[in-house]
């Protein structure tokens, strides 16, 4: 990466890091922290900008549910507080990053329009999704059989109480798959970082709506 790009790209972060009163800028190797594992992936942060580009809050209500798979320190939980959500949810592997997610969300100086934020460690291979989620956010947090697991859990859950359900996938490393099961509508793509040195899709945050099921 060009080190100006680098310098400028560190500062903003630094930047609305101190607006929001939270500490969520760093990158962690799950090796450092005990928690390797096949198709898991290192946690970083979103674009501090990503989600209201992908997202924009007019699209949202107070009747919608937010979740956050691999929320690691919480930025994007602390961005989707600022939306009104009915609830926010966060689900992380790890205990350690969660614990930092929970003092960022009580530390965060940002106008809270949402109801509940809950922050929950659990592997996602436990975790119960809600039959009331509607948003559903990942940014490349593991792949494999781990996303397939997920996403085809997510779509269990939309047919056992249909409702509207969009996706927020940042560098969607498995959006083969995603396409693959006939339930996802490509909407949308934004670019979050040009000439990516992993090449498309990294870059890019997707968006996604789920699709009936055929026949219902």
């Amino acid at each position: 990466m060009n080190p100006y790009k680098w310098l400028r790209r560190n500062a903003a972060n630094l930047l609305y890091e101190r607006r929001y009163g939270v500490r969520t800028a760093e990158r962690v190797d799950l090796e450092d922290i005990g928690l390797a594992g096949e198709d898991r992936v290192y946690y970083a942060a979103l674009n501090w900008r990503a989600l209201r580009r992908a997202l924009p809050v007019r699209e949202v209500t107070s009747q919608d549910v937010f979740i956050d798979f691999g929320s690691g320190m919480g930025r994007a939980i602390v961005q989707a507080a600022s939306y009104p959500f009915r609830r926010v949810i966060g689900v992380e592997l790890s205990e350690q990053l969660t614990e930092i997610a929970r003092q960022n969300v009580v530390a965060m100086r940002v106008r809270r329009r949402c109801g509940e934020i809950e922050l929950v460690a659990s592997d996602v291979l436990e975790y119960d999704i809600p039959d009331d989620v509607t948003v559903a956010f990942f940014n490349n947090p593991f792949r494999g059989q781990i996303f397939s697991n997920v996403i085809d859990r997510l779509l269990v859950s939309v047919d056992r109480n249909p409702r509207r359900v969009r996706m927020v996938y940042g560098n969607p490393a498995e959006e083969e798959y995603l396409l693959s099961t006939g339930r996802f509508e490509h909407t949308g793509t934004i670019v979050t970082r040009r000439n990516d040195p992993l090449g498309p899709p990294f870059g890019t945050i997707r968006t996604y709506e789920v699709l009936p099921k055929p026949g219902a």
